[in-house]
């Protein structure tokens, strides 16, 4: 090869500059949207505010969460904060405040602004309040948390011809394509294994049709037995003592804690 057909300084630099790219950008982008990663005090206090970007106030929640999760007594400083975000418009953010004001429950605004989220539009966010107000143990959060053990059923939201995305025994995750009804796609809310696909494909349904239903999740299945055995009553134990028989798919550590459940529901004796 002669000298002017080999590549010059610059193009080796050029080289190495692309090269170094490939792997600093993709790291940066995990660096910022990691939720784990550590924040300032002064950085929650910004996140917490950026209506621009919900995601940096998600950032901030779960930076929160972990701080009670250790004990520690600064995070009461942004109470207020998650309280007010518990209102977002933004799902996610409604989702995570649920989660962290079940952790204190020596504060007044959080029980309130949980009982209001039992109503909420989204389903995991009413989980997530339920969850929490058993920490209160507020027996209001007792329906949602029975639901929570129940086949959740998918339902169309308007008219038109359904086409499925999904077969039976697929599992699911929250924000799943599972069809589209006309041009509008409907997506599964909770995660869990399709039981049953309730309408055939090209069939023309109607607003609250079902159009699927998804088993009981077991981590979910577990976390509402948890919370039934501080809140639930014997209206509940039917539900509850369905999983201490054991139920297929679930493992053994679910039907031990509705074992638990129930004799504590029992004890109780309302």
């Amino acid at each position: 090869m002669s000298a002017h057909s080999r590549p010059g300084k610059r193009a080796y630099l050029l080289v190495t500059l692309f090269l170094c790219l490939l792997v600093v950008l993709p790291f940066l982008f995990w660096y910022f949207t990691w939720f784990g990663r550590p924040l300032t005090d002064q950085e929650i206090t910004e996140y917490l505010s950026d209506t621009a970007k919900p995601r940096h106030a998600q950032h901030a929640l779960v930076q929160i969460g972990e701080r009670l999760s250790r004990g520690e007594r600064s995070a009461r400083q942004w109470y207020p904060k998650v309280a007010a975000l518990a209102g977002s418009p933004v799902v996610e953010l409604r989702q995570t405040a649920a989660w962290i004001m079940g952790q204190d429950h020596s504060y007044d605004p959080f029980h309130e602004a949980l009982r209001k989220l039992l109503t909420d539009p989204a389903e995991m966010v009413r989980r997530n309040a339920a969850l929490a107000l058993s920490n209160y143990h507020d027996p209001a959060a007792r329906e949602e948390l029975v639901a929570m053990l129940r086949p959740y059923t998918i339902r169309s939201d308007q008219a038109g011809k359904v086409q499925y995305r999904l077969r039976l025994g697929e599992f699911v995750n929250p924000g799943t394509l599972v069809a589209r009804v006309g041009a509008t796609e409907v997506r599964a809310e909770v995660p869990g294994e399709v039981r049953e696909i309730s309408q055939r494909d090209g069939m023309t349904v109607q607003p609250g049709d079902g159009l699927a239903e998804i088993g009981a999740n077991k981590d979910h299945a577990w976390e509402a037995l948890r919370a039934l055995w501080s809140v639930g009553e014997r209206a509940d134990l039917d539900d509850v003592r369905r999983y201490a028989r054991g139920v297929p798919g679930m493992p053994e550590q679910v039907q031990q804690q509705a074992v638990l459940t129930a004799q504590a529901i029992e004890s109780r004796g309302k």
